[in-house]
């Protein structure tokens, strides 16, 4: 069984999937990006296999899951947020960083479906005073949201795995690892089981060394927290009902044109 080309997200949610995984040199090569760049070089066929957002599992017939294993919440998520100074139904523009297409359509279903509002989107570099000079609001994603000082300038954090559950009743998935047939094999896959399973044992030693050193020193605690409270690694039948609602309403809106079918290995 040889190495694979593994696309794994660069963010502090997707380590405990990969925990391990650099002494599996017989069956990964890791390379580290973000979510959109996963799933740009996967599409590309430059990666076999890549934790890539789940609205870009409906692109290509052949994608494939590795069953069981998902980036996924079941409530508030910290880490995916829309940060402005208003309501959420008086927001009239969002500025949006393109990181990962499946929370800014995310973001436009819930402004469709939930804050009942047509904002305009504006793609703009992930710097938050910035978007907020520009636009009413500001969706942030990954470690970038996360740690936020929001609080600092004054502004709110609306959670999008919040209003997700508060629309929908059930949980998000953001990201799993997909590939094309055949892609990977039995092996490949129990190895990816065992990574998970072993950083699900081992979050504060993940948190301690992912989490960034910052002036307040509580940072370590936050990605533990997170870790813990918001993160799900698991794709049981209620994070399938809901990817299919979010698939079934992303194909209203017109965000894609499918709703797409799962498919494992």
């Amino acid at each position: 069984m040889s190495a694979i080309r593994l696309g794994v997200v660069e963010y502090l949610n997707a380590r405990p999937l990969v925990y391990g995984l650099e002494k599996r040199s017989d069956l990964f090569e890791l390379q580290f990006h973000v979510p959109a760049k996963c799933a740009s070089l996967l599409y590309d066929k430059s990666l076999d296999l890549g934790m890539i957002p789940s609205i870009e599992y409906l692109h290509l017939p052949d994608y494939h899951v590795v069953p069981d294993i998902a980036v996924t919440s079941d409530g508030p998520v910290a880490s995916v947020a829309l940060f402005t100074e208003r309501p959420a139904n008086e927001i009239r523009s969002i500025a949006v960083d393109a990181s990962s297409r499946t929370a800014v359509a995310l973001l436009r279903i819930l402004c469709s479906e939930w804050f009942e509002i047509e904002p305009e989107f504006v793609t703009l570099q992930p710097d938050l005073p910035a978007m907020l000079k520009r636009c009413d609001a500001a969706l942030l994603i990954g470690d970038t949201a996360l740690y936020a000082e929001h609080e600092s300038i004054s502004v709110h954090k609306i959670d999008l795995g919040e209003e997700w559950k508060a629309m929908t009743g059930l949980p998000f998935v953001w990201a799993f690892w997909v590939g094309r047939q055949n892609a990977v094999g039995a092996p490949h896959v129990e190895a990816l089981r065992q990574a998970r399973d072993s950083g699900l044992q081992c979050l504060d030693e993940i948190a301690k060394a992912h989490a960034p050193i910052g002036k307040e020193g509580d940072e370590a605690e936050v990605a533990r927290d997170y870790l813990r409270d918001n993160m799900r690694y698991v794709l049981n039948d209620r994070c399938r009902a809901g990817l299919k609602k979010f698939f079934v309403s992303a194909a209203d809106l017109g965000i894609v044109s499918n709703t797409g079918t799962l498919r494992f290995f």
